[in-house]
């Protein structure tokens, strides 16, 4: 593999420097590298864009196998690497769902094979994501795949007793369990965030109670057992509360935040447009502020796309009938920009930080979100953070289309995406 030499890119946001692949790793990083250590090296000319580590989501929905007409792992590894992800873990919930081995190893294998990004398959926690029995926890864990994320996303372990023995279980292998926090029987008829706006439109409200009633119970019983478990896509305020103080506790709980609940609130749904409709819902303003204060602070740790295809005929629909999910992978560091950044809440280290360190360190994702320094992997991403443009879903490489963001302006642009050293996005275009 050939040489590549970064010239003068700000990494994380810091003074320009050079920074030199060779093979799959990083050689140099500094200003004034030596020429023969340059010679014949692929010159990218960086200068004024910021250079981050790979970014790494630990929620995003390939939906193979079984739901191709929505994504596939080749079509969804295409638009994270777009997104400027190296590596992505893919939830559970396809056709079948991926609770044994088997599953998982056909997922991993794709992503192998289409070489875009790492793709880590997560495992579901119960069998069929019907929440009545232990899936095969330990076999999924032991195979090629090797499993250490566990989740019914989509659906909520919501048996207190199903929950302790999953946590127990993963504790053993030190796996953690992301739990989709929704109390079922308070969500039932849901349609929307419950509050003035559902009451105005006679929508199906959906309590914010029913996310923070899950959360308390299960960092409780993670503090009981000794084990982890992470919070998928948080919401409200009243759940950054909850984590907070879980935090102070001492007790092993982590917590992510989509892009979209960093950014839109609930009064979009006065457009009745089914892009706007998600789970968990979009909330009120107050929780949007709160999310970003809590993301700023550490209470929330990561970043987390939630990215979830649907095809046309899915979204193009009354709002009761539609799907619920939005693309995301392809537009979540620019959201992240423009709500993190650009709001002087976050720097470009908190940002790399937040979307690609810690998310690998909590799923375990080798050789992902190390520092940008010799010898590591070069997993890396630039970003072109001058750069501000509409939103145009006909150029994702998504296979769906089902964006909220779509004709609106949003700031950067990631223009290269290195994985291993191998440069799977160029000038904006996938290689």
């Amino acid at each position: 593999m050939s040489k590549t030499l970064i010239r003068g890119a700000k990494v994380l946001g810091g003074a320009p420097q050079d920074v030199l692949i060779d093979g799959e790793t990083i050689m140099h990083v500094g200003t004034g590298l030596p020429a023969a250590d340059t010679e014949g090296a692929e010159i990218v000319e960086a200068e004024g864009k910021v250079l981050l580590p790979g970014l790494v989501d630990l929620h995003t929905h390939l939906r193979e196998p079984g739901r191709e007409d929505s994504e596939t792992v080749l079509t969804g590894t295409r638009a994270a690497a777009s997104g400027g992800y190296t590596a992505v873990f893919a939830m559970a919930n396809t056709f079948p769902v991926a609770d044994t081995a088997g599953v998982v190893e056909q997922v991993y294998r794709l992503g192998r094979e289409h070489g875009y990004c790492d793709v880590q398959p997560i495992g579901a926690v119960t069998v069929g994501l019907e929440g009545k029995k232990l899936a095969e926890l330990g076999a999924m864990h032991d195979s090629a795949a090797g499993v250490t994320v566990f989740s019914d996303d989509g659906k909520c372990v919501h048996d207190a007793v199903i929950m302790r023995r999953a946590l127990e279980y993963v504790k053993a292998f030190g796996g953690v369990v992301a739990q989709h926090a929704q109390e079922p029987r308070l969500t039932e008829g849901a349609q929307m965030n419950e509050g003035v706006v559902s009451a105005e439109l006679g929508l199906g409200g959906w309590p914010a109670v029913a996310e923070e009633s899950i959360i308390a119970r299960d960092v409780l019983l993670a503090d009981h057992v000794g084990s982890r478990v992470h919070i998928c896509h948080l919401s409200t305020a009243g759940s950054v509360e909850i984590v907070r103080w879980a935090k102070a506790r001492g007790i092993r709980v982590t917590a992510e935040v989509t892009p979209h609940h960093l950014l839109l609130t609930d009064e979009l749904v006065r457009t009745y447009n089914p892009v706007y409709k998600v789970n968990p819902p979009l909330r009120t303003e107050a929780d949007v502020h709160a999310l970003r204060e809590a993301l700023a602070d550490g209470t929330i740790d990561i970043v987390a796309t939630d990215h979830a295809p649907h095809p046309h005929e899915d979204k193009d629909c009354e709002w009761a009938a539609a799907a619920m999910g939005m693309v995301g992978l392809e537009t979540a560091l620019s959201v992240v920009q423009e709500t993190m950044v650009e709001t002087g809440l976050l720097d470009w280290a908190g940002v790399a930080a937040r979307m690609s360190a810690t998310p690998a360190e909590i799923g375990r994702a080798h050789g992902h979100g190390r520092p940008v320094s010799a010898g590591e992997p070069a997993n890396l991403t630039l970003v072109d953070t001058a750069y501000r443009g509409q939103v145009d879903p006909a150029g994702f490489a998504s296979r769906s289309r089902n964006t909220p963001y779509e004709g609106r302006a949003l700031p950067g642009r990631v223009t290269h995406t290195w994985l291993r050293g191998r440069a799977t996005l160029v000038d904006g275009k996938l290689t």
